[in-house]
């Protein structure tokens, strides 16, 4: 089917490159998406029928399992002559997306209806991000500094996860932990086995090559995948009793103790033991030179712990003032001063390019190039810096100044709140209370991961009171503002009580999200 359809293609627009011919692959792969769309109310019904007959007989076709390796330099600057500094990114059949997105979906289903997910692993899940793991770790370090407590979080970081991945290990979970079999399992076997793949880089393509592990980067099913063949290392970090959070392949522990409970260590020391015995009986590596450890707490006390952090099982950990967590940079303080910086550094980096082609650009389309290369940098885990200074968001607040006044041409010296209301725009600010607000009513309503939820409490009173109905929260105590009062448990409630109740009871999210804008907008412009 897919020579024939290329064929046609290349007949029709006189492209003189051969269907046989591996460069004739790469440009199907690229191009069938589009060509499969146009031609979709013909070709449907057959297509359906291939899904199914893949789905029913346990196999998947050998066409639906070639890829076109494109390498994707991992970060802007590195040295782009190092192979090590690439993604193995792979582009696969459209066809094979599809049915994949099938399987994704109906594999998603059955593990969330019978809790098989690891708690505490948010990557590529409904309802989770980054944020949402990371508010959990902040808020878990906040309280524990408000207590008088200091903390260790240690960031682990893996060479290469997707590409070692042993396929008989992953079936074995597939039956045994997910409890798979029959046809699904035989369609597991048949999408892991015979996998073939070519490197295609400026015009120029490699042989083909059969893939013996890993998972697909690029694919639907990948990720997926990935999250179910680490599914034991949590149970493992469990034993130990240390908190932990991961996002696909990036694992972070964190632990805190008194101060004179230096021994503690040792329980971290023996949970990245048996980490790294069991990486290794899975064919998987810890970058010791990558993993990283940052002293989190009240200053006099995380000084005194930082000359007791030793190397932990030959992994060379020297404390480090700041740490990169997905995205974010944190501080020993977690006041992200750094990431403030540095986030508005880049937002005005392209803000400067914005503005060297703004003559050119219509009102619409300079709006979108600052939504994308601004707005949303000052939106990225905004929810963090809930309960920071105005002295610390007033960096940001200026970033936002700037893109208004380059949408609409005003000048320096010219009010800027008018501006910003006159584009719809919430203040820094009101963005950071939004974005709170906003993971509340998801945690409030089964939009969020559990481990949000458990992080705020409803209000419900010892005696009838008319606010018993009036969908409050406990806002808990804190010792102390300065550290307690920015963690999601006491901001989310301090937050919400104060929404009107048209607002805290919107029935849709869609809803909710205008009506708090709208208050919100009111607030701040009033």
């Amino acid at each position: 089917m897919y020579n024939s359809l290329y064929s046609e293609w290349c007949k029709n627009k006189k492209h003189p490159v051969s269907s046989s011919s591996v460069d004739g692959h790469s440009f199907l792969h690229e191009r069938q998406g589009r060509l499969l769309k146009e031609a979709l109310p013909l070709i449907c019904s057959p297509v359906l029928d291939m899904l199914n007959l893949s789905l029913l007989t346990g196999y998947v076709p050998q066409s639906y399992k070639t890829a076109v390796i494109k390498p994707l330099l991992k970060k802007p600057t590195l040295d782009p002559d190092v192979l090590t500094n690439y993604r193995p990114i792979s582009n696969l059949p459209f066809l094979s997306k599809i049915l994949e997105k099938a399987v994704a979906k109906q594999l998603c289903d059955f593990l969330q209806d019978n809790s098989l997910f690891e708690v505490f692993q948010s990557g590529f899940r409904l309802y989770h991000s980054t944020e949402t793991a990371l508010v959990k770790v902040t808020n878990d370090l906040l309280i524990a500094s408000d207590n008088g407590l200091v903390s260790v979080l240690v960031l682990l970081d893996l060479s290469a996860a997707f590409d070692t991945i042993d396929h008989h290990i992953l079936l074995q979970r597939l039956e045994h932990f997910i409890g798979i079999k029959g046809t699904a399992l035989n369609w597991f076997k048949s999408y892991l086995s015979d996998r073939l793949q070519f490197v295609h880089v400026n015009n120029y393509s490699s042989m083909y090559t059969k893939v013996r592990l890993g998972v697909p980067q690029g694919s639907v099913l990948g990720p997926i995948l990935f999250t179910l063949y680490m599914l034991p290392l949590g149970n493992i970090i469990r034993k130990h009793s240390i908190n932990f959070q991961c996002y696909a392949d990036d694992t972070q522990l964190y632990l805190s103790m008194e101060p004179n409970e230096t021994n503690h260590l040792a329980k971290l020391q023996a949970c990245l033991r048996d980490i790294k015995i069991w990486m290794t009986s899975n064919f998987l590596l810890l970058n010791s030179d990558k993993t990283e450890i940052i002293i989190i707490g009240p200053e006099h006390i995380r000084n005194k712990l930082s000359n007791d952090v030793a190397p932990l099982d030959g992994i060379a950990l020297a404390p480090s003032s700041t740490v990169k967590n997905l995205g974010v940079t944190f501080d020993q303080d977690l006041s992200f001063n750094l990431h403030i910086k540095q986030t508005s550094r880049t937002a005005f980096f392209h803000l400067c390019n914005i503005s060297k082609i703004r003559h050119f650009l219509s009102q619409k389309d300079a709006e979108k190039l600052v939504h994308a290369f601004v707005t949303s940098r000052l939106d990225y885990c905004n929810s963090l810096l809930s309960g920071c200074p105005n002295k610390s968001l007033k960096t940001l607040q200026l970033i936002q100044n700037a893109a208004a006044r380059l949408l609409t041409g005003t000048r320096k010296r010219d009010h800027i709140s008018p501006v910003l209301a006159s584009l719809h725009w919430l203040p820094v600010k009101s963005r950071v209370e939004f974005k709170i607000l906003l993971l509340t009513y998801k945690a409030l309503n089964g939009q969020a991961p559990s481990y949000l939820k458990d992080l705020i409490v409803p209000y419900n009173p010892t005696r009838t009171l008319r606010s018993q109905n009036a969908g409050l929260l406990v806002v808990p105590r804190v010792s102390k503002s300065r550290m307690g009062g920015r963690a999601f448990s006491y901001q989310a409630p301090l937050l919400w009580n104060l929404l009107p109740v048209s607002v805290r009871e919107a029935d849709t999210l869609c809803t909710f999200k205008s009506r708090l804008k709208t208050f919100l907008f009111d607030k701040a412009y009033s």
